[in-house]
Formats: structure tokens, C-alpha cells, sequence
């Protein structure tokens, strides 16, 4: 019985098919029917859809694929904490459903940004043993959230800053550049998402704080007590907001362009480069390079997020766009060669001077 070909005529026939569908028709177990679905993937004959119990077959044609997915407009899933990468769990949700295809591209920004933030705090922070993700795409309005069943964020703030209650917590949190982790993290992450969102929410131990950018104003309520922290985000799939011009108004960097390359001098911050969030904001927006350079003067080390975050995560997203670096130090220079030998697209693309 050739169980691959049964496979390839049910799906010309049909188009789409479940790992089920060829069970009946063989009276095979799941895992051994599996077998012949993964290896058709292999040959790259046909491509799965979906997760758990939404997956799908079709056959390997971006167009049926593409049409297959604008149909998958939502996901929801718990993830082990457990050496969890934030940009790993996006690309997944891009591969497995429709919800970016589409978008504008400084919506599409504004997600990426916002979703590896908060997932990144929940993996950083929460001292959760699970996070649950739901992701989903209505009419106009794209909605993500992030659940995590740790400590708690107000209740974190108020532990380590030693503050009497969660008003105080969430004062703290509204001045921006607050974190409970000062080596690893700048406490940006929150305050930038809750200026790019149409609507931002945050629901944790006996509170819930909201960001309402549509009329512009922010809110604080009681609410029956919730272990860990929920974080909901918001945004019309037609906004208008640019990640670019919301750091613009809060930052200090300065840049340097022209039509092929752009300079960045981060020594004009006067800061020290430690996390994700940093390198997310000062790469924003330069993608429409040939060549960029980032100027360390006055700079004497990076972190490992900071420079992972650039030279591993960003550049293999544009493999094609080489980085230069100059006026770096030992410290800096280990951080980036660390950073390149996790990524191998990246390798020939970076230049140390």
C-alpha cells in the first residue's frame, strides 16, 4: 500500500486533509500514518497548516497555502518556560496561521515589537512555569495577550523597589525606564508598547491599568485579585502610528543618513546598551538600508540581549544588510563574536573596526 500517493490524490481531490482523514481510509495507527506525512514534507510536497487539533495538509503551493491561511485568524497556546525565545514563538505564529498577512508595515512593526516586549518580560520576569499565549485578527482589529501565573508585575515592583502598595507600583511603572532587573533590562519595554497600542491593558493582583491612546488617558481599577499578570494589546490593522516617530519623541539617538547607508551614534545617549528592548528601538526603521554602521564611542560594553538581539535575531531577518561596527572595545567585541557564532547568516555580514 503506497500510503504517500494516498495522500497526494486525496489532497488533489480534496485540497485540504487532516492526519485523520488517511487513518480511515488506511486502518493505520496516527504515529505510523504520520511517518509518510512528515516525509512528503520533507520532499517539500506538501506543507502543514495550523497546530494541535487544527492542523492541516495541503499540497507545497504558496498560493493555496497563502489562501489556506488568511482563514486561520486566531491561536491560543501554553508554552513551558523553559528556554523559550520570544522570536522563536513569533515565527511560529506567523508560519501556523493568516494573521499577518497583509498588514501594513508599520503595523506589522508595531506587533513584532510589542509581542517579543511583553513575551520577553513574562520569560524574564514572571517566574512563571507557563505562559499562554493568544493571538487573534477580527475585521479591523489585531489583539494579542499574554497570561503569565507568576509573581506578578506589581507585585514585583513592589517587592524589589520596597513600595507599600500596587498605586504606588503602578506609579513607578508610568515613569518609564523602570525595571526590576537594572543589569539585565531598562524598563523600556512596557512604556514604549503602551504608547504604540490603540488600547493597552495590564491586570494583575487587584488592579487593572489601561492605556487608552485613542482618547488619549490612562485608568486604574479595582478588580477581584488575579495571580500573575495579564498583559492585552490592541491595534486597528489600519493605525497610522509609526514605531519610528514614538521613539523619536522619547530618545535621545541620533542618526546620520543617506540614501544607501545609515550611521548610528549610540555614545549620543550616554547610556549603557543591555537589553532586547534597546536594540529593538534603535534598529527600528532600518531595514531600508544597504549598510549601517553603529558607532560605540564612548561605550564600554554591551549586553548579551543588546548585541544577540541585533546581530543574531535582527540580521537574520535581513541577511542581506551588512553591519558595521566601530569604536569598539574588547567587551563589545566579545559580545558581537558571540552573537555572530549563534548565527551563521550573519557571519559574513558584520564587520568589526
Amino acid at each position: 500500500m503506497n500510503i504517500k500517493q494516498i495522500i497526494l490524490d486525496k489532497l488533489n481531490k480534496r485540497g485540504v486533509i487532516k492526519t485523520a482523514d488517511i487513518m480511515r481510509d488506511v486502518n493505520f495507527s496516527r504515529v505510523y500514518v504520520n511517518r509518510f506525512f512528515q516525509e512528503l514534507q520533507n520532499e517539500a510536497k506538501i506543507a502543514l497548516i495550523g497546530k494541535g487539533r487544527g492542523a492541516k495538509y495541503v499540497l507545497a503551493d504558496k498560493e493555496k497555502i497563502q489562501k489556506i491561511k488568511k482563514g486561520l485568524v486566531s491561536i491560543r497556546k501554553k508554552i513551558k518556560n523553559q528556554n523559550l525565545s520570544e522570536d522563536t514563538v513569533l515565527e511560529q505564529i506567523k508560519r501556523d496561521t493568516g494573521i499577518f498577512i497583509g498588514l501594513n508595515k508599520n503595523v506589522d512593526s508595531i506587533l513584532n515589537y510589542a509581542f517579543t516586549e511583553m513575551l520577553n518580560n513574562a520569560i524574564e520576569h514572571s517566574q512563571s512555569e507557563e505562559i499562554e499565549i493568544r493571538f487573534k485578527r477580527k475585521k479591523d482589529i489585531i489583539q494579542f495577550e499574554v497570561i503569565d501565573f507568576g509573581i506578578g508585575i506589581f507585585n514585583n515592583i513592589m517587592k524589589e523597589r520596597h513600595l507599600k502598595n500596587e498605586l504606588e507600583a503602578i506609579q513607578d511603572l508610568l515613569k518609564g525606564k523602570q525595571t526590576t532587573m537594572p543589569r539585565e533590562h531598562t524598563g523600556e519595554g512596557i512604556f514604549f508598547t503602551s504608547k504604540i497600542a490603540d488600547n493597552f491593558v495590564i491586570l494583575s493582583s487587584n488592579k487593572k491599568l489601561t492605556f487608552n491612546n485613542i482618547i488619549e488617558d490612562i485608568f486604574v481599577k479595582d478588580i477581584k485579585y488575579r495571580k500573575g499578570t495579564k498583559i492585552i494589546f490592541v491595534i486597528s490593522s489600519d493605525s497610522t502610528t509609526k514605531m519610528e516617530d514614538v521613539f523619536s519623541e522619547y530618545s535621545g539617538d541620533i542618526f546620520e543618513f543617506d540614501r544607501t547607508k545609515v550611521a548610528v551614534r549610540l555614545y549620543k545617549m550616554g547610556d549603557i546598551y543591555i537589553s532586547r528592548s534597546q536594540a529593538r528601538r534603535i534598529m527600528t526603521g532600518l531595514d531600508k538600508f544597504n549598510l549601517i554602521k553603529l558607532d560605540f564611542k564612548h561605550i564600554y560594553t554591551v549586553g548579551q540581549s543588546f548585541a544577540d538581539e541585533i546581530f543574531r535575531v535582527w540580521q537574520s531577518y535581513h541577511p542581506n544588510i551588512k553591519i558595521e561596527v566601530v569604536n569598539t572595545n574588547d567587551n563589545i567585541d566579545f559580545m558581537v563574536k558571540r552573537a555572530l557564532g549563534n548565527n551563521r547568516t550573519s557571519e559574513n555580514q558584520a564587520k568589526l573596526f
